[in-house]
């Protein structure tokens, strides 16, 4: 990667994001946009950002990242192009991390790169979109529901089709009862996206106009989702 322009990573601007408790992805992107080509953003956060790194770059950012000797990291981050991510980038990433990060430095650090490796690794055997739906499976069966709905979401967004979450509800019925299904299941946010999704795409809308209703009505704006603890 070139990083002839760290020599100006000085001049860039800076954004503590360390003190807030919210998404400070949505903070940092509104930052982010009004950063013109040949200048940068430096973020300083309690743990390396890894999650950042590919937003980053989907808007056309590369980064660099160097340790403070508090623990803190200051990630450098240098505009080279204009590029709209609404195309390509994964909705509802981890934004707890702060969270950890207020009980130990390290133990963020350890979940970060564990989320990394987990759901950012290159090659992976098991495509991107089944283990989406394997963890929303997993996260049902352990009744993580918001958890669910944000993988529902996510496979979605991959390429996972209403005849496919058909069958996954199917099972789901199979594995954990009628009556189980009935009071707790078609209650929850994880059938309402289901169900959201099968109605839009039955009036015809497409996969961009779906996912735009989505994070609208579940997404990490809407605090009753409950997304943006």
């Amino acid at each position: 990667m070139e990083t002839s322009w760290l020599e100006n990573k000085h001049s860039f601007i800076e954004f503590d994001v360390r003190p807030l408790k919210g998404n400070f992805l949505l903070a940092i992107l509104k930052k982010a946009k009004n950063v013109i080509v040949g200048e940068g953003l430096t973020i300083i956060q309690n743990f390396e950002p890894i999650p950042l790194y590919s937003t980053m770059k989907n808007i056309g950012f590369d980064h660099h990242t160097e340790k403070m000797d508090d623990g803190s990291y200051k990630a450098y981050f240098n505009r080279t192009e204009i590029k709209e991510a609404e195309d390509i980038e994964l909705p509802l990433k981890p934004i707890v991390m702060p969270r950890y990060a207020d009980i130990d430095k390290e133990i963020a650090n350890l979940t970060v790169n564990f989320w990394d490796n987990i759901w950012n690794k290159e090659n992976p055997a098991i495509e991107l979109k089944t283990k989406f739906l394997l963890s929303l499976s997993n996260a049902v069966g352990s009744g993580r529901i918001k958890q669910a709905t944000r993988e529902l979401i996510k496979a979605y967004y991959l390429g996972v089709t209403v005849a496919e979450f058909d069958e996954l509800f199917s099972l789901f019925i199979w594995n954990q009862g009628i009556g189980h299904f009935s009071s707790e299941m078609a209650q929850s946010s994880l059938f309402k996206v289901y169900m959201l999704i099968k109605k839009l795409e039955k009036d015809g809308r497409n996969k961009k106009e779906i996912m735009a209703v989505i994070n609208e009505k579940f997404g990490e704006k809407n605090s009753e989702s409950g997304f943006n603890a």
